[in-house]
């Protein structure tokens, strides 16, 4: 059988347990004899491939504000990926990739962005990014995705929606409240401020929606113009309409159901509602009626249609949701659904001290979602309103549409008692702010791809000492209801300062992922936002990682335990670190066989936390070097 070997990007400035090019295994394997048999590590089965650099690729333009076509730079900070498959077999088909960067652009837009690009698969199984004429002429690789000429600008584009049919909409989480927020105002997350932020065109905007009679021909304040989902054409990379209907929010991710009926939405906000849009007709979206979730309606129907007015559209959708009473929680963010049980899954992904931000709410009717009512109770607050409440990690949530239940996938975690933890005490799998969602199938089943975006380094998120956020990406099981941390698998983790997000499978052996707003400290192309392509999934074979009782290969494939008079390993006796001679893939073993981490085109290791004793470095392909922890 082969073992899903975990992957970590090849430049990454990390500092703790699961550090750049280390992977921390579970697996036990049992060894005979150290001095008479080798084990020889197995490669890992995935690569890496780079596709999509922010700040450096160029992109295609239409004519913007009074200026010609032509070329610009890509904006940055990668978050949604969107995938429409190409039904003609000519190329697997396109991605769109959404830009949280926020600044002025005579070419490209004003606010936000997103980019549009076309991949094959070539023989040897790498994407190609294929050049394109586009209808309104264009030609090239990488689109720019028009807003100004069709919806006007947009702002903040984070997550979305990938629809089962390849229709794509990218969310403008940006939530401004009033115009002069637009240009002067500095957002909540990570921007771009001083000149050059912002959108200049603050005059009153006209909405040309004949699709929406509600609010077509409207004259409103520009700010109203943002907020909404936004459907866009990716293979003609244009935006098609803002998606007034399902209102103005701090929309981040949303899912389509498979009959194309039924939309789920995440809005981060703390509170957030739980959204829901039911189509009249499948696949028109355009018509149709938005629902709140409420867990104790006292007549037994958790969903609360929204009416469609003017204040639910232009921004009073979640007062509305409070005034009824609908559930709170704290920042929903992606949501997924597992099309082949259709099982709903959303992250919340918390916030230190939420007890302010939803005690108006509650005042007004909204009610505590009951896990969090649970977690207050556990930690000794009054409620989850009180200001002593915490919820630093978040977690992943599921909705049966069956049963209309909503409850908790995997808490994040584990939490710590004291809030900071030494490196040789931290866990080696810790998750903390759960933020992409999306699924991933390999050897025919289902598996969360979770991706984090770290609040910070406090309360546990990071060993004490560590200031880099180290953002991983987990598997985990959709098979298992009541999770936990262990049955996590970590795939990768990504550059210094950046957050992972945007996971979506492209082809049974292929899932792409961002790593968003790295270190400017890194090293080119890994200082600057990334879409990369991570191949190998179709080779997999996943049993072992949901059944612990299964059989460990044999890995003793020789008797020879002399390694290449090549590699060495310095300084042994050692108290902090070793470092071999040269760059390869290896592993380190204890005295009793278990595999305590996995080492990827790297020459040093930091062995600090090694209690003293006798290890073993397995160097891929070579042989086992001994060394002694003092």
């Amino acid at each position: 059988m082969k073992k899903l070997a975990l992957l970590f990007w090849a430049i990454c400035v990390c500092s703790y347990v699961a550090t750049a090019q280390e992977i921390l295994f579970d697996e036990e394997i049992i060894i005979e004899d150290f001095n008479s048999k080798t084990v020889l590590m197995p490669p890992s089965p995935l690569s890496i491939q780079n596709l999509f650099i922010g700040g450096f690729d160029i992109v295609q333009t239409t004519p913007t504000y009074g200026n010609p076509a032509g070329r610009a730079i890509a904006k940055e900070w990668h978050d949604f990926i969107g995938f429409t498959p190409d039904e003609s077999g000519e190329s697997l088909g396109w991605v769109t990739v959404n830009h949280e960067q926020i600044y002025q652009d005579d070419r490209i837009g004003d606010g936000g962005g997103m980019t549009a690009f076309r991949v094959k698969e070539g023989a040897d199984g790498q994407l190609e990014v294929m050049d394109q004429t586009l209808e309104d002429g264009r030609t090239g690789e990488f689109f720019n995705v028009d807003f100004v000429n069709t919806v006007g600008e947009t702002g903040m584009n984070c997550a979305g929606i990938s629809a089962p049919d390849g229709r794509i909409w990218t969310a403008e989480e940006w939530y401004r409240t009033s115009t002069a927020s637009i240009w002067n105002g500095r957002s909540a997350h990570r921007t771009i401020s001083g000149p050059g932020y912002g959108v200049r065109d603050t005059a009153r905007f006209t909405i040309d929606a004949p699709e929406f009679p509600l609010v077509d021909g409207m004259t409103v304040d520009k700010y109203q113009n943002f907020n909404y989902m936004v459907e866009v054409d990716p293979k003609q990379a244009k935006a098609i309409r803002k998606q007034y209907n399902w209102g103005r929010g701090g929309w981040e991710g949303g899912a389509i159901t498979k009959d194309m009926k039924t939309v789920y939405l995440g809005m981060d906000a703390t509170p957030a509602p739980w959204i829901k849009f039911e189509a009249e007709t499948a696949g028109d979206f355009t018509k149709g009626t938005v629902y709140v979730y409420k867990h104790d309606n006292p007549r037994g129907q958790k969903w609360i249609a929204i009416p469609e007015t003017i204040d639910n559209v232009l921004g009073g959708l979640a007062d509305y949701a409070w005034s009824v009473g609908a559930t709170m929680f704290n920042r929903n963010e992606w949501v997924t659904i597992d099309q082949s049980t259709g099982m709903v899954y959303w992250t919340e992904t918390g916030r230190d001290n939420p007890g302010s931000r939803w005690a108006d709410e509650a005042s007004e009717g909204g009610q505590y979602a009951p896990h969090h009512v649970f977690n207050a109770a556990r930690q000794g607050a009054a409620n989850p309103g009180d200001s002593e409440y915490w919820d630093y990690y978040g977690r992943v949530m599921y909705y049966n549409p069956a049963t209309e239940g909503v409850g908790v996938m995997i808490e994040g975690g584990p939490y710590f008692d004291s809030p900071e933890v030494a490196m040789d005490e931290y866990p080696e799998k810790h998750l903390s702010n759960p933020d992409g969602l999306n699924v991933v199938e390999i050897d025919g089943r289902s598996y969360l791809m979770i991706q984090e975006d770290l609040n910070g380094t406090s309360h546990g998120r990071t060993p004490e000492g560590v200031s880099n956020r180290l953002c991983e990406l987990y598997l985990l099981s959709t098979e298992i209801m009541d999770a936990t941390i262990d049955d996590l698998v970590r795939i990768t983790a990504i550059p210094a300062g950046a957050e992972i997000t945007g996971a979506i499978q492209i082809s049974p052996n292929t899932i792409l992922v961002n790593a968003q707003h790295p270190s400017a400290d890194n090293p080119f192309p890994y200082n600057h936002s990334l879409t990369m392509a991570i191949h190998g999934f179709a080779g997999l074979e996943t049993e072992d990682l949901i059944d612990p009782e299964l059989e460990t290969p044999d890995l003793f494939i020789n008797n020879d335990n002399n390694p290449s008079d090549e590699i060495r390993v310095f300084p042994n006796p050692t108290t902090r670190e070793i470092f071999l001679n040269e760059a390869t893939d290896f592993a380190i073993y204890n005295n009793q066989g278990k595999r305590l981490g996995v080492y990827r085109s790297k020459a040093q290791a930091n062995v600090s936390h090694l209690a003293p004793g006798s290890y073993y470095i397995q160097v891929a392909d070579k042989g086992t070097l001994k060394f002694v922890v003092q």
